[in-house]
């Protein structure tokens, strides 16, 4: 089972720490929270309470049996202050308390933050100590814990640490058995989402998985994009209008006003609750001197499956329901995957790149890198160093191979950008056209990537 492994270790490295801790780990559902907490504590003294949304009183009590029957103490007032004074480590081992889903006790009971602080501050508990809180509300815990616990209390935590999707590079450690082909259908399907990736059998075919997760209705994923949509988000109706408007196209502020009928401020609101959530992004692109040339307030899905839901499944909802799992895959999702799969072609190629760059393998140290959305194409990345010299990328995901038609394109993108480039990568899933590869070896500006060195 696969988790975020930097988080993991950057929890490990708090707890090294001398003296007590008070960290809050958030990230939403299907982050794998609880196997990552499950490894972290192993072979550490621990407390670990999951709460439950229910009364004060009832959370206290619940709390109050497990602390019972794990220290085997006697309590009394059945308070937070009295369960942190009764955990125990039984040696100078610093003691890890994790109090799970915090939330549902921090929003109605104000004793709980009292406590927790008192703890911290060595006045419940002698040996050291690290409380973990954590939760599984995002928007929660970005926006309304302030609020709820004071700025105070805010003050006091030590480190706040969002769980964040797996990149690539970890998607294809976590699926050893794919090529490297599966694994970028794979990140382009369901994204780095630790959940979904430990549900995905690297010994089926993309296919097979898509049937059975995506299109079955026992499937895992049959209902997540809807769910984590409508999980913290209300009036689900215009959320869904507008990100199916999305998927089709329709991605400026004129063109989602024009198809859903909305007011464009209403439309406002709701892409900044989207963006808030990590579900969409405005696409900025990467600053060149074709400013002209330039489409701008483009809006883009940027949760992997949540735009594969409604690029794919979302317009044929009716015979999803009415359809077997694989007539659906053969007639609505087959013909255009490798289309849509070209984006995210992109992104492992821009990552790649970043990852060359960090162990010092680029002819350019790279200061910044993007896109540039052009209104009669594209450059799919340009990489620049602090002196404004530029690498630029072209990436084929499509088709059987990289043409010099391709790379003519390229050029009059750039003329359209206005930029010139030091140095081109050029990256094909496929091959190359012999043209290319000649070029190639006379012009040594010209890099060639084939997909098996990603």
């Amino acid at each position: 089972m696969v988790v975020k492994s930097s988080v993991l270790m950057e929890l490990e490295e708090c707890y090294r720490e001398p003296g007590n801790q008070l960290v809050v780990l958030y990230g939403r559902t299907d982050s794998e929270k609880e196997r990552l907490l499950s490894a972290f504590v192993q072979n550490k003294k621990h407390f670990y309470y999951r709460a439950r949304q229910v009364a004060e009183r009832e959370q206290r009590a619940q709390m109050g049996r497990e602390l019972t029957a794990r220290f085997e103490v006697m309590l009394q007032k059945y308070t937070y202050e009295e369960y942190f004074n009764r955990v125990k480590s039984g040696d100078p081992t610093k003691l890890v308390v994790v109090i799970d889903e915090f939330q549902y006790i921090a929003k109605k009971d104000p004793t709980f933050m009292e406590a927790v602080l008192k703890l911290k501050a060595h006045r419940l508990y002698p040996g050291p100590v690290m409380i973990l809180l954590c939760s599984s509300a995002v928007s929660w815990a970005e926006r309304e814990l302030p609020e709820c616990i004071g700025e105070a209390a805010c003050r006091k935590i030590d480190r706040k640490i969002k769980f964040t999707n797996l990149n690539f590079l970890e998607v294809v450690r976590a699926l050893p058995e794919y090529p490297v082909a599966e694994c970028i259908k794979t990140y382009g399907i369901i994204g780095g989402v630790p959940g979904y990736i430990n549900r995905w059998n690297a010994k089926a075919d993309v296919k097979t998985n898509i049937c059975r997760l995506i299109l079955s209705p026992g499937g895992y994923l049959y209902h997540a994009a809807e769910d984590l949509i409508g999980e913290s988000l209300r009036e689900l109706s215009v959320y869904e209008t507008i990100l199916a408007q999305i998927a089709a196209g329709q991605d400026k502020l004129n063109d989602l006003y024009r198809t859903t009928g909305f007011s464009r401020a209403k439309i406002s609101v709701y892409m900044k609750n989207l963006a808030a959530f990590d579900i969409i992004q405005k696409v900025v692109s990467f600053e060149t001197g074709g400013w002209e040339n330039t489409k701008k307030g483009v809006y883009r899905i940027c949760d992997n499956y949540v735009n594969f839901w409604f690029h794919f499944i979302y317009p044929h909802l009716s015979d999803l329901y009415m359809t077997r799992p694989e007539e659906f895959y053969d007639r609505y999702i087959a013909p255009g995957l490798d289309a849509y799969l070209s984006r995210y072609f992109v992104e492992v190629c821009m990552e790649y790149l970043g990852l060359l760059g960090m162990v010092g393998k680029l002819p350019l140290k790279i200061a910044r890198m993007g896109t540039w959305v052009g209104k009669e194409g594209n450059i799919d990345i340009i990489a620049q160093n602090e002196i404004r010299q530029n690498m630029v990328g072209l990436c084929n995901w499509q088709e059987p191979e990289l043409t010099m038609e391709m790379c003519e394109a390229l050029f009059l993108n750039m003329k359209r950008a206005k930029i010139g480039a030091e140095y081109y990568f050029l990256f094909s899933a496929q091959g190359f056209a012999p043209e290319v590869t000649a070029m190639a070896e006379r012009d040594k500006r010209f890099v060639l990537v084939d997909m098996n060195e990603l």
